[in-house]
């Protein structure tokens, strides 16, 4: 089972985003990730890894922007993966 969050804030979003899949955390999953929007300009991270794991990468890497989207996600089609792993972008 999946667990999708978005915001749409006049403030980072990132925190919050992090928050909801922490809130969904129980539900499972094998894989997460984050995108936000600052300008234009998208920001992804996604891990095969628990919710704190991708927490720290975006204290790590950065992840700025006040519309944003996260999503946890068993893999039902193909292997978990961070190519895999939500959501996905179109380069």
């Amino acid at each position: 089972m999946c667990g999708i969050v978005g915001a749409v804030a006049q403030r980072q979003v990132a925190p919050i985003l992090l928050e909801g899949l922490s809130r969904l955390e129980y539900r499972g999953y094998d894989s997460a990730g984050i995108c936000t929007v600052d300008s234009n300009e998208f920001s992804c991270i996604k891990t095969v890894e628990k919710v704190q794991a991708l927490k720290e990468d975006v204290q790590a890497h950065g992840c700025r922007g006040s519309i944003g989207i996260a999503h946890t996600r068993w893999a039902t089609h193909g292997v978990p993966s961070v190519t895999n792993a939500h959501p996905h972008i179109c380069d």
